[in-house]
């Protein structure tokens, strides 16, 4: 019996690749980065929840802000809870130096809330909405934080837009907080509602030097492509890897920040919120800001990623979510450790294949 071995190049188009669910895949790849393997996809979808919208009024006591219920069955749902929490603190006792107002994070600014008029451009039946609103006496904003504080390198990514009155912060950003400024840790994506509208703030903190002077190398002041503004449905993309953050609009790359990348576990955190200060400006009274999401996608470690070749590291079947048919679906890239990726561009993914045939004398 002879062995006969041999190796070609094959081209296949992540495109037609075929639809296939989580519990098939080993790990999933990125588009425009080959190395960084990750080896979790959660999906959280708020389109189609109209049955559970409800906007409800808001509280006007800072006192009882923190202790309201949540707005719907669905948070309290196990889809939700085992990922996320509503955020109730306060910065009474200070968090940034510059702030004027007390702001109060609240469970009843995060509600699901029906598209009024659905369209083809904005077909969705609902979305999940975090207010912020100005007060007499204080700001009443909204956050969501994931329970894990243990993620390490992720790829987020939501269809979103920010919409409202001036004076106001919205993100979606990694964070691993410390007492000491300094080591924080944190990639940012920040929409500033007083900013022109194609406006939007990438940055890797702290975003200031040991001076207090602004370290011009962590941030970068992006600009929407394709004549977007934020204020339109757009899919905002952060991809945390131990090179650097990347951050994408609509899959156009906007910036790219290697200094001071993230390099411990941290927590994942979408907000609405301003305080009054310098970088939110104040927010006239009875004025409200929103941000406004159709769904949220992580590809997410835990751990440290290992750069590996596919079909190694028991990570025989490798998938993707770039360029699936469906959002929110991964497509199935190879499996059983036929091939590894050599490069990725586009809708396309080269692959090495390897052939191994027995032929008998």
């Amino acid at each position: 019996m002879a062995l006969l071995l041999f190796t070609g190049a094959v081209v296949v188009n992540a495109q037609q690749a075929a639809l296939t669910e989580d519990a098939r895949c080993g790990c999933y790849l990125i588009k425009r980065n080959e190395t960084t393997y990750f080896k979790k996809h959660r999906f959280f979808d708020f389109r189609n929840h109209d049955h559970h919208a409800s906007v409800p009024p808001v509280i006007e006591s800072a006192n009882d802000s923190p202790d309201a219920p949540v707005t719907s069955p669905f948070f309290n749902s196990t889809d939700w809870t085992d990922f996320w929490m509503i955020s109730n603190w306060n910065n009474s006792h200070g968090v940034r130096e510059d702030s004027t107002l007390l702001m109060v994070n609240s469970p009843n600014n995060v509600y699901l809330e029906a598209n009024p008029s659905p369209n083809p451009s904005s077909p969705s039946k609902s979305w999940l909405s975090l207010r912020t609103q100005r007060l007499p006496k204080f700001q009443t904003t909204a956050e969501i934080e994931s329970l894990s504080a243990k993620f390490k390198f992720v790829s987020i990514r939501m269809l979103a837009r920010t919409i409202g009155a001036r004076g106001a912060i919205t993100a979606m950003f990694t964070y691993r907080h410390s007492e000491e400024l300094a080591k924080v840790q944190e990639s940012d994506l920040e929409i500033r509602t007083s900013d022109p509208k194609n406006l939007i703030h990438c940055t890797n903190q702290p975003s200031l030097n040991s001076e207090g002077d602004i370290e011009a190398r962590a941030s970068r002041n992006a600009t929407m492509p394709d004549g977007l503004e934020w204020s339109d449905w757009a899919v905002h993309r952060l991809d945390w890897t131990p090179e650097s953050t990347t951050w994408y609009v609509n899959d156009v790359e906007v910036a790219d920040i290697a200094f001071q990348t993230p390099k411990d576990v941290s927590n994942i955190i979408l907000n609405a919120w301003s305080d009054g200060g310098e970088w939110t400006e104040n927010m006239t009274v009875g004025e409200a800001a929103y941000l406004q999401l159709q769904w949220f996608e992580i590809l997410y470690n835990t751990t440290e990623v290992e750069k590996r070749e596919g079909g190694e590291g028991g990570c025989n079947s490798v998938c993707s979510v770039d360029g699936s048919p469906e959002v929110g679906r991964p497509v199935m890239l190879w499996s059983n450790g036929v091939g590894r990726v050599v490069g990725m561009f586009g809708g396309w993914v080269m692959v090495t294949v390897v052939a191994v045939l027995f032929l008998v004398a």
